[in-house]
């Protein structure tokens, strides 16, 4: 999410602490200090630490291995790895210290304060491209309803009370009106937002569900990239450090888009289950490759607001009360993931409960 790296090499400073033996995890997070949490992902063994409204992006490798990490998303550090003995993380002691300095550099230069300062709203389809169509069977008439055109009247009324709420964001939508946009154009749009130093963005896709064949199947559901799937977020051509930790650098980025577009989910889900979840089921939180997450270097979600092929979720998408309920889920669901990463500290006190 940051658009500059600044490349800081420690080495001999620590050295003689690689002599002692290293922290398990609950020691080496008090020794960072302010109720540290970390989140680890096992698959990619990838993981990142909390800390007094910063963090780090780590990995593991093998006893007294090298390797450089990421601090707040930009901040490079070279320190000695974690490692993996036994089924346990064991964390170096110059890991320790060199992680703390980096914070409390960042605390210092006040630098860390971090803020959205854009939000995307992609309005599924469009145009020539109607998305699903359903045909239910509403009050005993045959009814015909088009995702395109709820998708964006859901995304209209969000965009309203964005605007209203956060006049110090870009909020941006990538269609709105009746257009045909490709999923290219909306990425693409979406990429090329300018951001400072310590600004994000988030892209939220609105969508509808279809079972033609299933007339039964019903519910919300947010989705988003499955932690597995690679892709680049590093730009080579822009980066000023050494051209062979950019893999390592562009995984951690990946893992902190991963933890984040989870966040997001989680908050969306959470407002829809209050403001829907009498009304319609929910299906919950899934992992899939739409085209728009995958693409959208940044986090980001994909919501479904229901089947328009299914009577009772077609009747809700139909009915003006109820679609601004789902604008408001969305709208409350968006604010409070704002809350939470413009919150020093935040990350940590809402990952551990939630996620």
């Amino acid at each position: 999410m940051r658009k500059r790296l600044i490349l800081l090499l420690i080495y001999a400073t620590f050295a003689a602490n690689l002599l002692s033996e290293p922290l398990l995890l609950e020691n080496a997070l008090k020794e960072m200090g302010y109720a540290p949490e970390l989140q680890w992902e096992p698959f990619l063994q990838t993981g990142v630490i909390y800390d007094r409204g910063h963090f780090i992006s780590f990995y593991t490798g093998e006893k007294d291995e090298y390797g450089v990490f990421l601090v707040d998303g930009y901040y490079i550090i070279e320190t000695p790895l974690p490692y993996v003995e036994k089924g346990i993380i064991k964390f170096p002691e110059a890991f320790v210290a060199s992680v703390e300095k980096a914070i409390s550099e960042e605390m210092e230069n006040d630098i860390g304060l971090f803020r959205v300062a854009a939000i995307i709203i992609d309005p599924g389809h469009g145009g020539k491209d109607t998305g699903a169509i359903g045909t239910p069977i509403i009050d005993g008439k045959k009814t015909t309803i088009q995702e395109k055109g709820i998708a964006l009247t859901v995304s209209k009324d969000l965009y309203v009370q964005l605007v209203k709420a956060f006049p110090d964001k870009q909020i941006l939508m990538t269609r709105n009106d009746d257009s045909t946009i490709s999923l290219e154009k909306r990425v693409s749009f979406a990429n090329a937002v300018n951001l400072a130093q310590n600004e994000a963005i988030i892209f939220v896709a609105v969508h509808c569900n279809a079972a033609p064949y299933k007339a039964n199947a019903r519910g919300y559901e947010v989705w988003y990239l499955p932690p597995d799937v690679r892709r680049s977020l590093i730009n080579k051509s822009t980066f000023d450090g050494p051209a062979e930790v950019i893999p390592i650098l562009n995984s951690m980025k990946e893992e902190e888009f991963t933890i984040e577009s989870r966040l997001l989910a989680s908050t969306i889900l959470k407002r829809f289950d209050e403001v829907i979840g009498k009304s319609s089921p929910s299906r919950g939180i899934k992992e899939e490759e739409w085209y728009v997450v995958k693409k959208a270097n940044m986090p980001s979600v994909l919501v479904e607001l229901g089947f328009i092929t299914n009577a009772s979720d077609a009747r809700l998408l139909t009915d003006s009360t109820y679609v601004k309920n789902y604008s408001n889920a969305l709208f409350e669901g968006i604010s409070d993931f704002v809350a939470i990463y413009e919150q020093p500290g935040g990350f940590s006190v809402f990952l551990d409960k939630d996620l």
